[in-house]
């Protein structure tokens, strides 16, 4: 006896990989994602691996994890997948104390970021 199973969230030709508590603010998180927002996976995966960001590469390996999820648990096809959403949600901050001139001190915030990548696959048009 135990509670029915919850349907699933997303569509049967979509999948998700989602990466949490990044350390990252969501502005510069949200600059990588808007990249690769609505292209083909291929493509997506190419920008990623010649971008000069420093978190293109978490970004690429949650991407390479929504490919995979696609095609192992629901039985996508890698080469028709395309970027369907991508988006950024704020996470906790931490706060540290910088010491500064004076006797005084500054506040320094350390911002984390969560990021969720959903690729859809798409029938080829002829």
């Amino acid at each position: 006896m135990g509670k029915p199973k919850t349907k699933r969230a997303l569509k049967d030709n979509e999948a998700k990989a989602v990466l949490r508590m990044l350390r990252t603010s969501g502005q510069k998180l949200n600059l990588v994602a808007a990249m690769i927002r609505g292209k083909k996976v291929e493509k997506a995966l190419a920008e990623l691996s010649f971008s000069t960001k420093r978190i293109a590469g978490p970004v690429r390996k949650t991407l390479e994890s929504a490919i995979a999820n696609a095609e192992n648990n629901h039985g996508l096809e890698p080469d028709a997948l395309v970027v369907a959403e991508a988006y950024v949600g704020d996470s906790l901050v931490m706060k540290r104390f910088m010491a500064r001139g004076r006797g005084k001190s500054a506040r320094v915030e350390k911002p984390f970021s969560h990021l969720t990548i959903i690729v859809r696959q798409v029938e080829e048009t002829a």
